[in-house]
Parts: C-alpha cells; structure tokens; sequence
C-alpha cells in the first residue's frame, strides 16, 4: 500500500495490532498516544522499524502530523469498563475533541479517516441480532453512558464532516475484541477470566452469567477493518462474529483451556450491563468479502498463550 497512515490509540491494544498489519503491508505509520490506556510496551518490537513514529501527545489538544499523510485511524479512547468509569471526563474529551482534532488533521491532509466506534453503540439492544440500522437502547445518564454517547457523538460528527467538509470517511462499529496485550486488568471478561484462572482464582461471573457476547479474535477485527479502511464503503460496518456465547460458558471454556482449578464466583451485574450482544455481519461479507476465521477455542488458546508469557503483569 506504501501509505502514511497515523493512528491515533496507536500504543494501545487494536492501535499496537493495526501498526503491526500496517506495518507489514508497507505502510508508514504515525502512533499517537498519551498512554492513559495503553503503554509503549504494546509497540517495543516495532520503535527501530524505520518506518514507525511513536509520538506522546494527548489529542484532545491541537493535533498537527508534518507531511503528507493518506489516512487518520481514531483508536484513541479508554475502551474497558474500568477505565471508562474512572476516566469520565477523558472519555467524553476524546470522543469528541479528540474525534473533531483526528477529523481536522485528515481534512487538512486531504486524507481518509476511519473512526473506530463500537457495538456499545447499540446499548442494551431490543433488537437481536444487532443490523448497522438499528438505532439502540442506550441510558445516557447511566454509568456507561460517557463511552456510549461519546462514541455515538463521535458517528454523528464524522458524518458532519462527510457531509459538510467532504471528508473521506468510515465508521467501524467494533463488537468484543480480544487477544494478545490486552491488559489483565483492564475489567473485560476475557483478560479477567484468564488471568484469574491461571492464578487458580475464582472466575467472577457477573449475575447468573446468562448474558451473551460474540467475541472476534483480534487478528480478523484488523483484517476486517483494514479491508473497510481501502474500500469505497462509508459505515457503519459491524466488524465482529455472529458466534454468540453465555459469559458463563466462556467462563468455563477459559478453565477447561486453562487447566485450572479455578471455581465459577458469581457477583453483582453491573448497572446497564447489555443483556446480549451478536452482530448482524452481512454487509461486511457482501461489501467487503470478510467473515472471521480465526474460531474462539483457537483464539483463546493464543491468548491464554500470551498471558502465560507476561507472569509480571498478573
């Protein structure tokens, strides 16, 4: 491809993974990240390629990259439950002065922009499966309610810019992602999960464990939403699998996996916790040619493999 292409999130956990593809494919990539989330643990193996840039900046203030650049990936925001309840405020800045400084920078580079939304979008859905038109059920005074709106408001603006600044853009409305650096206590079940099993833990299970999730392995998200990033199609595009699963079966798949001794522990549901969650995948696979490939047993297998290798960080 040979573009430039800056990420902003770049150090974090999609934002590592999206430099490494691009990286590969021949790109120049521009990571932008103030760490508040990730770390530049996540890019190490990446700093001496001559063709990765990490920058420190917080892009809630004035964002300027010198030189040409082809596309403005906005990853950056806290994305986990915990992060976003103790991070409020940074939530709601990033989703919306963040997004208006990624979407200045692309504007005045001519360059496209994908924004990186997501399935909390849609809230506690009373549609299911979740199709890219339907509009959610989302409390906006709720705990929750800083990511959701954040990102609902960061859809709407890039589409003001689209419409009004004619703005090349995408929206990429992203379902339960995991695999490799995420961080053990970020509070998403998966890293939760693994990280109390392979301490012998119990596994907390929130509630009777009967709501669901679809969880898409890290490297198919990447294939997913590079493929939406170099086609002509605006979003929103649902980029996740269709393969729903209880959090308690997950749970147990994650022992089993795991060869823990690890025990179920049920605790509290959180307030405005999302009863089910699968996405609606047919314009990904008519417009882009993409399903997930990767299935879950095969990639938590990979996961549990990369959290056995990081002991300091459980």
């Amino acid at each position: 491809m040979g573009d430039t292409v800056v990420i902003t999130g770049g150090a974090g956990f999609l934002g590592s993974h999206l430099s490494e593809r691009l990286l590969a494919d021949g790109c120049t990539v521009i990571a932008v990240d103030n760490f508040c989330t990730g770390t530049p643990e996540n890019v190490a193996h990446l700093i001496e390629h001559p063709e990765f840039r990490l920058i420190r900046y917080d892009v809630t203030e004035y964002l300027h990259v010198g030189g040409p650049v082809d596309a403005v990936l906005h990853f950056a925001s806290p994305a986990s439950p915990i992060d976003y309840l103790d991070l409020p405020i940074e939530t709601l800045k990033v989703g919306s002065i963040g997004t208006i400084h990624a979407l200045g920078l692309a504007r005045h580079k001519k360059a496209r922009f994908l924004l990186a939304s997501t399935s909390e979008v849609y809230g506690d859905p009373l549609v299911h499966p979740q199709p890219e038109d339907y509009w959610g059920n989302v409390n906006p005074v709720g705990p929750r309610g800083v990511y959701d709106e954040a990102k609902r408001f960061g859809e709407a603006l890039t589409m003001a810019y689209r419409q009004s600044h004619s703005v090349d853009t995408k929206i990429v409305r992203i379902f339960n992602t995991y695999g490799p650096r995420m961080r053990p206590r970020d509070g998403r079940a998966i890293p939760t999960f693994i990280s109390q099993a392979l301490k012998g833990e119990p596994l907390t299970v929130a509630g009777d464990g009967m709501q669901t999730r679809s969880v898409c392995y890290v490297d198919d998200l990447v294939e997913g939403i590079l493929r939406l990033l170099r086609s002509e199609h605006s979003g929103p595009m649902n980029i996740g699998t269709p393969n729903e699963m209880t959090m308690l079966d997950l749970a147990k798949r994650i022992i089993r996996l795991t060869d823990s001794t690890s025990e179920i522990q049920f605790v509290p549901r959180p307030q405005d916790d999302p009863a089910v969650r699968r996405p609606r995948i047919e314009l990904a696979e008519e417009v882009l040619g993409w399903k997930p490939e990767v299935d879950v047993e095969e990639g938590l297998r990979r996961t549990i493999a990369w959290f056995r290798t990081v002991p300091d960080l459980l």
